[in-house]
């Protein structure tokens, strides 16, 4: 079957079900200007996914490290073995054992389903199938119907945004406000098919939800003993073994429930605000020395200008005709002062949360001098905070 395209005029979605209604075997590839991802199927089931710009954190060494299933050290041991011997890394570590199967084919599904479900955020790409018998490791992975990943992959579309409402950033840290409820039922687990079962631990639904993102279940209970204070969303999310959006979902449920309250990364915002800060400081620096490199430009300006003054416009003039004042060079150097009085109020804003009330205020906290308040004029810079929290910032006229 020559399937090939590109997603704008065959979406992901239909290309999924197409395979998996011809129970098609062979490998789809998909290509976008970020990334390659290629999808293994086995009768129309998805049994592997790899991706050619695969982060290194996202690679199953590192995620059953950063899960702590295993150490640096044993993975290490594990990486030696596999250059001797070209084995697959999770079979060694089993052999190791350093991994139990259950936790190997719980991350593998994981890695698979990570992967897979990042297409259907994709705007555009091309795809190609190629048709044929593919190899899988049939002890460590269960395939996963290409109706069950287009359903997943809809629902993860629909809620994402409502998730990201809630948990709008990975560094956010959480409090308990309260225990959980021990008379409170779990989610059922789904049951009677067993490629569903290869997938219950990556995220469960209850069977009567009290309102949207308002249920508690097995994921929920899971989430809840692992965040503790101090513990951002990504390291919740490696702990869980959940995957970022059932994570985040049952972050989202803990929330609205009452369980737990956000902490905002203020120390981390408070790090941008400054990291910010000494740029702009840096750059009115930067800024006072281009000045200072001008000024030999503007004297000689200002000396064209006086002598035009006291000469005449025209050559052989004689002193005293009508005389017109030229300020191109005060003008020139009050064009970078502009440039470095606004880039001090914006410091002073990010650093106090407004504009100041007055120019005076930037002296006051060391971001000018007051010489910087009216060169090169004589009279100040005309300066006034907005009541819409902004400013305006004039030269004088003369």
């Amino acid at each position: 079957m020559a399937l090939t395209g590109t997603l704008k005029d065959f979406g992901i979605a239909e290309i999924l079900q197409l395979i998996g209604q011809q129970a098609k075997s062979g490998v789809l590839h998909l290509e976008s200007r970020d990334d390659e991802i290629h999808i293994a199927l086995a009768d129309g089931n998805v049994v592997r996914a790899e991706s050619a710009g695969r982060k290194a954190r996202e690679r199953l060494g590192n995620m059953l490290v950063r899960a702590e299933v295993i150490s640096k050290e044993e993975l290490e041991q594990g990486l030696e073995v596999q250059k001797r011997t070209l084995r697959r890394l999770g079979d060694i570590l089993v052999e190791l054992g350093f991994v139990s199967q259950q936790d190997l084919r719980e991350m593998t599904a994981l890695q698979t389903t990570e992967t897979v479900y990042q297409l259907f955020r994709w705007k555009s790409g091309t795809y190609a199938f190629e048709p044929g018998e593919v190899e899988w490791d049939r002890e460590t992975v269960s395939p996963l119907r290409a109706e069950s990943v287009l359903m997943e992959g809809f629902r993860r579309v629909d809620e994402w945004p409502m998730i990201r409402k809630r948990i709008p950033s990975t560094a956010m840290t959480f409090e308990r406000r309260r225990a959980l409820d021990p008379d409170a039922p779990a989610a059922p687990r789904r049951g009677g098919d067993d490629v569903d079962d290869a997938f219950d631990a990556l995220g469960e639904e209850p069977t009567e939800r009290r309102g949207e993102f308002a249920s508690l279940g097995a994921n929920e209970r899971r989430v809840f003993a692992l965040a503790i204070p101090g513990r951002t969303v990504e390291r919740l999310v490696d702990l869980s073994r959940l995957g970022e959006f059932e994570t985040c979902k049952a972050l989202t449920n803990l929330l609205n429930l009452g369980y737990l309250e956000a902490i905002a990364p203020a120390s981390r915002a408070k790090a941008a605000v400054g990291a910010y800060a000494q740029d702009w400081q840096a750059r009115l620096r930067a800024g006072a020395l281009s000045v200072l490199a001008t000024v030999a430009i503007a004297a000689a300006l200002a000396g064209i200008a006086y002598w035009v003054d006291e000469r005449g416009l025209a050559w052989g003039e004689p002193a005293g005709a009508a005389r017109v004042r030229d300020n191109a060079a005060e003008r020139f150097l009050a064009r970078y002062q502009l440039e470095r009085l606004r880039g001090a109020l914006e410091v002073y804003r990010l650093e106090k949360g407004e504009y100041p009330a007055a120019l005076g205020t930037l002296v006051e906290a060391g971001l000018v001098d007051a010489r910087d308040l009216r060169h090169p004029w004589a009279e100040p810079y005309h300066y006034r905070r907005t009541p819409a929290g902004r400013f305006v910032l004039l030269p004088p006229v003369e």
